[in-house]
């Protein structure tokens, strides 16, 4: 049986991994800059991380949300002393997709309205009012177009005030910095304004930290650099390690209710050990510090490199910018260099969300390959535009 073919695949086969690197079936070692969406945010394999789920599989894999889980209990004082979000409360499901399309729906129960809010470039999920408040029509099937949608310019804080004041928006849903739009971040005066407004229309404020959070930008959430105070915060990606896991925490001021969010595999037995292992390594080995260290040395390199033409993102959610399309960089950096990194919808950025345990050295690698692929690169477009 074919599998559905909406990859586009590069070749190569990961078939073990250890820390930063990632290794093929004929043992080629690869460099990880990407972490599979920033999914890896302690390293492949991390001892720590290995040594708790094959624990917990061991003794009890699963069981649904009709029994007590003192392991969820567990995660949420954990999250709650690492995140700095004092009172809020924990609701789990397995992916970012399923965590906003949980905090959409929070808001429409509370608020007895149904419009949303989004912004330009932004991506929430592929799930029904996620992918709707996602500014990319090629997701957007007509099943889910039915959703009510206002996407605006980021930034734009009198067309934020002009819908909210029409009175019938739920939420306004926002990425403190985009991930796969490209890594543009609203200024501090905006978010600051919308978390105002918000409050002020009866409408939830919803921070997307699903790439974002759990220390990528060098601090627990990114949110966290503006004088805000979401409703709901989403997360998922660097949640887990790679062990599918989401959530929302849920603002104390808003009041839970049986049966008005719900889910099968969400907050089970594995999942929360793999959430506990995380944040106790994030903790013990000081990894939101690190982040913000790495980035200051990434930023500090990539600042003496002419053919960078923009710098973008915090701690290590970072984006190169170049004068060209860097789809053919791409695949010189891991076909010829090793290295693996992300795109995004902005064609001429290069993503880079390695694991937070990332180092120098690491660092000075890639650098090293990006000199040497960029002149083969440039002059291959030069090229290309002369055939033109």
């Amino acid at each position: 049986m074919p599998l559905f073919n909406v990859y586009p695949l590069y070749d190569v086969t990961p078939v073990s991994g250890k820390g930063v690197y990632v290794y093929d079936e004929n043992g080629t070692e690869y460099l990880d800059l990407y972490g599979g969406h920033a999914v890896i945010s302690i390293g492949h394999s991390h001892p720590k991380y290995v040594k708790a789920i094959s624990k917990q599989v061991e003794a009890l894999g699963f069981y649904s949300n009709a029994i007590q889980n003192p392991l969820q209990v567990k995660l949420a004082n954990k999250l709650e002393a690492l995140s700095g979000c004092k009172d809020y409360e924990l609701f789990l499901c397995n992916s970012g997709a399923e965590a906003n399309e949980n905090a959409l729906k929070l808001a429409s129960f509370k608020t007895g309205k149904s419009r949303v809010v989004a912004f330009k470039n932004g991506f929430h999920g592929r799930t029904s009012a996620a992918v709707a408040a996602t500014d990319n029509p090629n997701i957007v099937a007509p099943i889910n177009a039915q959703q009510k949608v206002t996407i605006l310019e980021l930034n734009d804080i009198a067309g934020v005030q002009a819908e909210l004041e029409k009175g019938d928006v739920c939420a306004v849903i926002v990425e403190f910095i985009q991930g796969i739009g490209g890594l543009d971040q609203g200024t501090a005066e905006f978010f600051e304004k919308v978390d105002t407004l918000c409050k002020a229309n009866n409408t939830f404020f919803i921070a997307d930290e699903v790439q974002s959070g759990y220390g990528r930008s060098g601090k627990f959430f990114a949110y966290q650099h503006y004088n805000v105070t979401p409703d709901v915060i989403a997360m998922a990606k660097g949640m887990g390690n790679g062990f599918p896991i989401g959530g929302i925490l849920i603002h104390p001021n808003i009041e839970a209710k049986f049966g008005m969010l719900g889910t099968t595999f969400g907050g089970n037995h594995l999942a929360c050990a793999a959430g506990i292992s995380v944040l106790e390594v994030i903790e013990d080995q000081k990894l939101m510090e690190n982040a913000k260290v790495m980035s200051e040395y990434f930023v500090k390199i990539a600042k003496t490199i002419p053919h960078i033409k923009k710098i973008k993102g915090k701690g290590l959610m970072l984006g190169l910018e170049f004068d060209f399309e860097v789809g053919d960089l791409r695949k010189r950096l891991i076909y010829d260099n090793h290295i693996f990194t992300g795109g995004a919808s902005n064609k001429k950025l290069l993503r880079i969300l390695p694991p937070l345990t990332v180092r120098k050295e690491h660092i000075n690698m890639f650098y090293e390959a990006l000199i040497e692929a960029l002149p083969e690169v440039e002059a291959a477009e030069e090229l290309q535009t002369q055939n033109i």
